[in-house]
């Protein structure tokens, strides 16, 4: 599955229970390479399962990177797949913009902590687990409308701009941790994907370009 990581590897899954975390999840349990998987979510998962730690809890906050933390106990950690995101909220009247005027600095700046500086935060709560001479896999998930170069739509300021930032924040946190441990550390960028996130916004004729979240894993 992974020939990077060892047998037995242990993985930590945020956001396990959106409609991409919860694929991998899956994935993560079925293979047999894997031997203990840490899943964080805000709500509670609805199974169980003998390599499965779950844990409930906001890492959006101190409190619950701490609480996440505090599981992993120091443990080595080898894989850490981020699967947070914000693309809208109805509850906090958040929208992706279509015209600058619609642009609020409420909505702007939880949309950017979210994405691009939560996935920071993440790495910065777990590294002393991430480093060591142990194999590392970083993954946190970024989106194709985060390219400046393919931004040939224009909108969705709030999100693009997040993204584009997480994709920089990751790249730095890339270049720091190679002096200290011996990790791979992917910004995974992605076509649009029709889960809990997204669906709200899908019209039918985007059908044809939109992909099963589990199959976008597995075929990655």
């Amino acid at each position: 599955m992974l020939p990077h990581l060892p047998e037995g590897f242990t993985a930590v899954v945020a956001g396990a229970n959106g409609g991409i975390g919860s694929a991998i999840l899956q994935s993560l349990l079925s293979s047999p390479q894997t031997g203990h998987v840490i899943a964080v979510s805000r709500f509670p998962l609805v199974f169980e399962h003998p390599k499965l730690d779950s844990i409930t809890a906001d890492i959006t906050t101190t409190t619950g990177r701490q609480a996440l933390c505090e599981r992993v106990n120091g443990r080595p950690v080898h894989l850490l797949f981020n699967a947070i995101g914000l693309l809208h909220d109805a509850s906090h009247s958040i929208q992706p913009e279509k015209r600058l005027e619609q642009l609020d600095e409420v909505s702007f700046a939880q949309v950017m902590y979210i994405n691009a500086a939560i996935p920071a935060l993440l790495l910065a709560a777990l590294k002393p687990s991430l480093q060591g001479k142990h194999a590392t896999i970083i993954a946190s998930l970024s989106a194709r409308v985060g390219s400046i170069t393919d931004n040939g739509y224009g909108g969705w300021y709030s999100y693009r701009a997040s993204k584009a930032a997480h994709n920089m924040l990751l790249r730095t946190a890339a270049i720091e941790l190679k002096r200290l441990i011996n990790s791979r550390l992917f910004s995974a960028s992605i076509p649009a994907l029709r889960t809990l996130l997204s669906q709200s916004l899908f019209k039918p004729v985007s059908l044809p370009k939109s992909y099963l979240a589990q199959s976008s894993w597995r075929n990655s």
